[in-house]
């Protein structure tokens, strides 16, 4: 989030930022409110002030008498007291509550707009694949390989829920291992995290765990919830810590099962596999100093590019309007690949700047040395590689006339195939 007497002291900045947004929230209530605490913390400020001294008076008062008058003053005293702190700590409430609905600040580089139709293409690698026969989409591909089933997922757990099987599980795992294989070589710490987190951390990081509005599925009776993304428990991973500058960046990678609601999705590509309620993704996640992030963002987005680029997809990088960015994004890129059968270009990754917003909400501080003040860190996630997508764009760019679809080679050594080839029924 951003911090409180920034917003206060910037008010026509932080309004400006909003409007680029498309973000609604009234900063004169918020200023209001900010008020009311001051008020409220130097009211309790001041009882305590009184009710030490009264303490002091009773101590040297001659008479019983005296004693007793002033004790039944302060049992009145100590009753505004816990008055005053109820509504003081209701305030705070209602005010965090507020503060974290601001997004973070935009890069004055980002293209304004409000849709992706307003982002920026800024690199492209490879050119759109055009077929001599017509082809065919990736999930009656799918379905001719026998690798997924969703009539099954269906059944087990619901819509837009899915049983990958035969090749399609030992082509999930070669992607994750080629994943996991270039963050390996590139120094990055490698996890496998939990799915759950604590609704705290899911929201410090930015993600709204309440609300119809949220992507989060909430677990009933705990102040746990599933996770949509890696991000959450690799960002929690250090929430309250003080890290030690000179190990400044921590290049983190994790492995996990990505759950979302995604409530009010529809439109383009909401059948088959590009957008479900389940999937596995590596994702890259980086702590570094205030100074270097605009470069960490960079970084992220060359090795994106380098994955995909890697397993033979035609790709394109954009630049994402400032409607488009997530609450906690300064700067973000995505990665597009080209789905020939649909004709256009289909995100499958992103890479964000959060800055300090994240940092701020988890309490995530550096220090470089005994005499130096802790600061904040700056944090950025990027998307390595997510299964789902990526396996929507291999069978449709690399299918055959006759219904197979020819591995990449980056990852033959670990499906020990160059081709899969559809079931004979």
């Amino acid at each position: 989030m951003l911090d409180l007497n920034f917003v206060l002291k910037n008010k026509d900045l932080v309004q400006e930022n909003l409007e680029i947004r498309n973000v609604k929230i009234d900063l004169d209530q918020l200023e209001q409110l900010a008020d009311r605490r001051v008020n409220l913390l130097k009211s309790v400020e001041d009882i305590r002030k009184h009710l030490n001294q009264m303490a002091d008076d009773i101590k040297h008062l001659g008479t019983q008498e005296q004693k007793k008058a002033l004790i039944e003053k302060g049992q009145s005293l100590k009753q505004t007291l816990r008055e005053q702190e109820k509504a003081l700590a209701e305030v705070e409430k209602l005010l965090r509550e507020e503060l974290l609905k601001i997004p973070n600040l935009t890069h004055p580089n980002s293209p304004r707009g409000n849709t992706d139709e307003d982002n920026v293409e800024v690199k492209r690698v490879g050119e759109p694949q055009y077929f001599s026969f017509t082809p065919k989409n990736h999930l009656d591909l799918a379905l001719a390989l026998d690798i997924v089933d969703f009539e099954g997922g269906a059944r087990t757990t619901g819509s837009k829920f899915y049983f990958l099987k035969n090749d399609g599980v030992a082509l999930q795992l070669a992607l994750i291992q080629f994943a996991l294989e270039i963050l390996s070589s590139e120094g990055f710490q490698l996890y496998s995290t939990p799915d759950l987190a604590t609704l705290d951390i899911i929201e410090g990081i930015g993600f709204l765990p309440r609300g119809p509005e949220s992507q989060i599925y909430r677990v009933e009776e705990e102040n746990l919830g599933l996770i949509a993304t890696a991000e959450i428990t690799l960002g929690g991973l250090y929430a309250g810590q003080l890290i030690n500058g000179k190990d400044l960046p921590l290049k983190l990678g994790g492995i996990s099962h990505c759950f979302r609601r995604e409530a009010g999705a529809y439109g383009k590509a909401s059948k088959g596999l590009y957008r479900v309620h389940q999937f596995t993704k590596v994702e890259m996640f980086v702590f570094c100093l205030p100074e270097d992030s605009d470069k960490m963002l960079d970084y992220l987005v060359d090795l994106e590019v380098r994955i995909f680029s890697g397993l033979g997809l035609p790709l394109r990088v954009v630049d994402c309007c400032s409607g488009e960015l997530g609450g906690p994004a300064y700067r973000k890129f995505d990665l597009e690949v080209w789905l020939p059968c649909e004709g256009r270009w289909g995100e499958v990754t992103s890479a964000s700047n959060c800055t300090d917003y994240q940092a701020r909400r988890l309490n995530i501080k550096f220090k470089d040395g005994p005499a130096s003040k802790p600061q904040f860190v700056h944090t950025l996630n990027g998307t390595a590689l997510a299964d789902a997508r990526t396996i929507v764009a291999i069978l449709e760019n690399f299918q055959q006339n006759d219904g197979s679809i020819l591995v990449p080679k980056a990852l033959q050594k670990w499906l020990g195939k160059e081709r899969l080839s559809p079931k004979i029924s």
